[in-house]
């Protein structure tokens, strides 16, 4: 079933500069092995296509179900020297938990 990442996961995110940090941090352990297997950097690096300018690096944290992303040159600048209305990159966590996945159904926590 192709569900929102909100339902397996939260999120935070803020700025590193001129780049965006997205940390996913997974609901169960299930769902944290499903999304260490699908949710990848070239993944995330095409759902923001629009601002992530440059590469997009994925981190690993097992021991806390989570996966933390930089999204490099992605800030217009960062800070007081971007342009952009969020300059440091906090909606991009919500802008991450939009993506759709397909997900097998005994991993989507009930509501």
């Amino acid at each position: 079933m192709k569900v929102p990442l909100s339902r397996l996961a939260l999120a935070r995110s803020g700025d590193k500069g001129d780049g965006s940090n997205v940390g996913i941090i997974a609901r169960t352990p299930e769902i944290y092995e499903f999304l260490a297997a699908n949710l990848t950097a070239a993944r995330v690096k095409q759902h923001f296509h629009e601002i992530a300018k440059g590469e997009v690096e994925r981190f690993v944290a097992p021991n806390l179900l989570a996966l933390n992303f930089l999204l490099h040159d992605s800030l217009g600048g960062g800070g007081s020297a971007s342009l952009k209305t969020d300059a440091q990159g906090k909606t991009h966590g919500l802008g991450l938990l939009l993506m759709e996945l397909d997900v097998p159904d005994e991993l989507i926590p009930d509501e």
